[in-house]
């Protein structure tokens, strides 16, 4: 969406004070561990853009509270695997060797949208250590969400999202729906369900100060249930709060219930790979 339609569709700009407030409204608290999901432009033309949502986040939650954003680096993954856009074959065996390390202070986020890169450059922010799905936090728990974050199991397990589910902390969808809610992959790992599978993929890291292409192998990822998960969770628990931020929706819920959920649900409703119930 270009700016002047973000303009044309919002009555007057949003601030840090408004969108605080409205976060508030929300049921956002001080003190909570909150992984946001977001899109500025679907909340409407604030003053100041991405810097002041992530002021209003932070002047909600206050130092007693946690921030956490995904800091994902999709074009550090193995190009074999690439659709959107592929790349020739011959320039593979290139990106694989020449792509440089990924640094937890330099790598740039990709299609993770402005507030999140923005947040990723943050004072007092800090940012787990995998090539592919790193998480970036500040606030109270800050270290111990980001600390020690698996190859093997980027979502999984021992990852930045299973740290928030053990802290009870909740999810904040901001101006994007449950496709882009992250939480949910927890839950695939849990979930025995047909069609289950494993792949090798890759990307390059340090190891003892060299830059080196390590393979890893982790879950098959499948996202295209998300939306019937989410809108499921709503409607079964009640749990999910609904209101305005800016101009567009904000949803908040608590973590450790949609997982818990969403690990029934795929149990009882997804059939074999490649095939959603």
């Amino acid at each position: 969406m270009s700016e002047h339609d973000v303009i044309q569709r919002t009555e007057r700009p949003g601030t840090t004070a408004s969108v605080k407030g409205d976060l508030i409204a929300l049921g956002v608290k001080q003190g909570m561990t909150v992984l946001v999901h977001s899109s500025l432009s679907a909340l409407g033309w604030i003053c100041g853009g991405a810097v002041a949502v992530i002021h209003a986040l932070q002047d909600a939650l206050t130092l007693d509270g946690t921030l956490v954003m995904p800091s994902f680096t999709a074009g550090m993954t193995d190009p074999k695997n690439w659709r959107n856009p592929p790349v020739p074959e011959d320039w593979k065996d290139t990106i694989r060797a020449e792509t440089p390390a990924f640094d937890p202070l330099r790598s740039p986020t990709r299609s993770m949208g402005s507030i999140a890169e923005t947040f990723r450059t943050w004072p007092d922010v800090l940012r787990s250590d995998h090539p592919h799905c790193s998480f970036c936090a500040w606030g109270r728990h800050a270290e111990a969400i980001t600390r020690e974050h698996p190859l093997a199991c980027g979502l999984g397990e021992g990852s930045p999202l299973e740290r928030i589910y053990e802290l009870h902390g909740w999810v904040l969808l901001l101006g994007v729906g449950h496709g882009n809610n992250t939480s949910l992959h927890l839950a695939e790992y849990r979930g025995d369900y047909p069609g289950k599978a494993y792949e090798t993929n890759g990307g390059p890291i340090r190891v003892d100060g060299e830059r080196q292409w390590v393979r890893i192998r982790d879950l098959v990822l499948n996202a295209d249930d998300f939306p019937r998960i989410g809108e499921a969770f709503e409607l079964e628990t009640g749990l999910t709060r609904i209101g305005s931020v800016g101009t567009g929706i904000g949803r908040l819920m608590p973590q450790r219930q949609l997982v818990d959920f969403a690990q029934t649900w795929m149990e009882m409703h997804r059939r074999a790979r490649g095939s959603i119930a």
